[in-house]
């Protein structure tokens, strides 16, 4: 599919149509910031998570009684989006609800995906429209994956620091699903030196307490990275894979043993009719 092209004097990202997802993020210098989805490790690049976050038992959902499949991390990153607004520095694609769309989730809504590039930074807004007569349950979240190294820092030490200072409690995962068991923060003040063996057992998950910015960084090199109206954070790579995620969410998967009803999720968001939902990640670089 035919990419867009943002860009500045510091940056230039591309997104594809196909979850109106970033395929790159490149600086003045030529140097690659993001991920480049080698299906080896991981296609993803930095997927939108909607309409829910993360597995449903049984790879199904519940909606006002009746059983719907949803496969993990909802249908948006897999759905071709429509180009709305675009300039030289932002565009602006939109999912709508479509006959295809109702067999799953049968709701009337708009997603629309904001990419603008600010400076050396690029930040993404995700505007939820529940275009329904009826309350509409969902999780939204995004999963951008960022180098690991970074540019120039093979072989010195990645740390994630959070803005806050705090050691927020961690959680894992149990075939894709969320134990509630909360276990000892790996997080020392903030602080986590990063190693593969983090993510033996899969993603780390804290519901909350995380805040609501972090600091990814080697060297003089480093992505200062926030987000709005998104209580949880999840980091994941796979063990020796080149990248590591940063995901900002407004919900998780479904817990171990739980409701698979979609509005009993952990963190759900519930838009009544009419109204809209905002969500918003921003990626600063440094060096």
């Amino acid at each position: 599919m035919k990419l867009t092209r943002i860009d500045n004097e510091f940056l230039s990202v591309e997104i594809s149509p196909m979850g109106s997802e970033m395929q790159s993020i490149t600086t003045s210098d030529g140097h690659s910031w993001l991920w480049d989805g080698d299906a080896a490790f991981w296609s993803g690049r930095s997927p939108v998570l909607f309409p829910m976050v993360g597995k449903a038992p049984g790879d199904h959902v519940r909606i006002d009684g009746q059983r719907y499949p949803m496969g993990q991390h909802g249908f948006a990153r897999r759905s071709e989006f429509t180009l709305a607004e675009f300039g030289a520095d932002f565009c602006r694609f939109e999912l709508r609800a479509s006959p295809t769309s109702r067999t799953i989730f049968p709701f009337d809504f708009a997603l629309s995906l904001e990419h603008r590039v600010v400076g050396r930074a690029v930040k993404v807004t995700a505007e939820v429209q529940n275009l329904d007569h009826r309350p509409l349950p969902f999780g939204i979240g995004f999963h951008p994956a960022f180098v690991w190294p970074l540019p120039g820092c093979a072989g010195l030490e990645h740390v994630v620091t959070l803005d806050s200072g705090a050691s927020p409690d961690l959680v894992r995962l149990s075939g894709g699903l969320v134990q509630p068991q909360k276990l000892a923060s790996p997080f020392v003040d903030g602080r986590l030196v990063l190693e593969p063996e983090l993510f033996d057992a899969d993603a780390m998950l804290f519901p909350d307490g995380a805040g609501a910015g972090l600091r990814y960084s080697a060297g003089d090199k480093a992505i200062h990275f926030t987000w709005e109206n998104l209580p949880n954070l999840a980091l994941w790579s796979k063990p020796g894979a080149p990248f590591v995620c940063l995901e900002p969410w407004h919900g998780t998967a479904a817990e171990v043993g739980g409701s698979d009803a979609l509005e009993d999720r952990p963190y759900s968001e519930v838009l009544g009719p009419g109204a809209t939902g905002r969500y918003a990640f921003t990626a600063e670089l440094v060096g």
